[in-house]
């Protein structure tokens, strides 16, 4: 049986992958026990095999997604928007605040805007608990941003500064995160596209953070003015990649000294979102195919409470000013079945960071997140560097004795 080195870690995203940073006190060189080398798939990556790009916006607030009930003239609103890149990490367990939020009006016909994950998420859990819902919504799956998301547990991707936390803030963050992770590791192995994998980065240093990605796309700087991370919001229990394991030089397949295995609960998200849209309208859901532009349309909907989860929407539609688009760019290559593990990792003095994440409609390349740009389009700069990032690196990937190459 081979030994492994366990490190348990304060971080829980790496590269956009939620691989965990170290942090050590010493420059020493660790002590990495001898295992059986791995036998990786090789990742064939070429721009030649690039399939689509997709480009979604993530609505970011520096105060962090909005929860709460207000009145606007006889309707209820209850709201569950500004989520960053956290909506599928945090959104069953939002849904469970909206809920019961709900119970307090006494009512039993909602109206829920919006059918990107939060709002999906947020209607199964009305309807569990016996309520009648209609979601209204301009687009639905597969033009939801939710779709166009790396998608993973990652509940603090682009979600809050720290200056402006609050206690009350944290702990709908922390209920809601721990309710979350339970339901998502509870739809694994069901056909909801929700799945553990095996996650690697590539490294000269495993007590150093590194790899490729994209950034964290909350505010920039240092100390209480920067985004929240994992080490300021998650607890070490509601960290899947807290212990990692660490392969040394001739162990592994990867253009580096070490590679650092952890695990991350992922989600593919056009899967995912089919099935939430199959199970609501299985227990009687309806969606209607509407825009909202003005506060005053909201008096023509017939139900008496209403839940938005309309992300940037609710610029427009609520006058929240705060938010801001974060947008992300994915470039996806053919699949590769065989290809059963993400990785990421930079080749010395190289420009960006390579990385790979593999679904059964293919492999997504690289990652972007830019706060501001509010455009739809894709950068096709952004596409080359990622691609040819990918390229350099995964190409030195050494061979693995009986592993066949895809025939894609």
């Amino acid at each position: 049986m081979n030994r492994r080195a366990l490190l348990k870690t304060g971080g829980l995203a790496l590269a956009g992958f939620g691989l965990p940073a170290c942090r050590t006190t010493t420059s020493l060189t660790p002590v990495v026990p001898r295992h059986a080398p791995l036998r990786l798939a090789p990742v064939h990556v070429s721009f030649d095999r690039v399939v689509r790009t997709t480009v979604g916006l993530r609505p970011h607030r520096d105060g962090g997604f909005v929860l709460k009930v207000e009145k606007v003239g006889a309707k209820t609103i209850v709201h569950n928007y500004g989520h960053g890149g956290a909506g599928m990490s945090l959104a069953w367990g939002l849904g469970v605040a909206v809920a019961e939020f709900a119970q307090r009006t006494g009512e039993k016909k909602i109206a829920l805007l919006g059918a990107g994950s939060p709002g999906l998420t947020s209607a199964r859990q009305l309807q569990r608990r016996g309520y009648d819902v209609t979601v209204y919504a301009a687009t639905v799956p597969p033009d939801t941003t939710s779709n166009m998301s790396m998608a993973g547990f990652t509940p603090t991707t682009a979600l809050i500064n720290n200056s402006r936390r609050t206690p009350e803030w944290d702990a709908q963050f922390l209920r809601a995160a721990e309710i979350s992770y339970r339901e998502l590791q509870l739809l694994v192995g069901r056909d909801y596209g929700v799945y553990w994998i095996d996650t690697y980065n590539a490294t000269d240093d495993p007590n150093r953070q590194g790899g490729g990605g994209g950034g964290r796309g909350g505010a920039e700087g240092n100390g209480e003015d920067r985004a929240a991370g994992d080490a300021d919001l998650v607890p070490e229990y509601l960290r899947p990649n807290r212990v990692r394991e660490i392969y040394g030089p001739g162990e592994h397949p990867f253009p580096s000294k070490y590679a650092v295995r952890s695990i991350a609960l992922a989600i593919e998200p056009n899967k995912y979102m089919d099935a939430l849209v199959r199970d609501f309208v299985m227990f009687g859901g309806k969606i209607v195919i509407r825009k909202f532009d003005t506060p005053n349309d909201l008096s023509s909907v017939p139900e008496p409470v209403i839940v938005n989860c309309t992300g940037l929407g609710s610029a427009t539609l609520f006058g929240d000013t705060e938010l801001v688009p974060i947008k992300g760019q994915l470039t996806v290559i053919a699949p590769q079945p065989e290809v059963n593990y993400r990785a990421s990792g930079r080749l010395a003095g190289a420009e960006t960071g390579a990385s790979i994440n593999p679904r059964s409609d293919g492999i997504t390349v690289g990652n972007l997140m830019v706060r501001g740009d509010s455009s739809l389009t894709p950068d096709p700069e952004v596409i080359r560097r990622n691609v040819q990032a990918a390229i350099d690196f995964f190409s030195l990937m050494r061979g693995q004795p009986g592993l066949q190459p895809s025939s894609v």
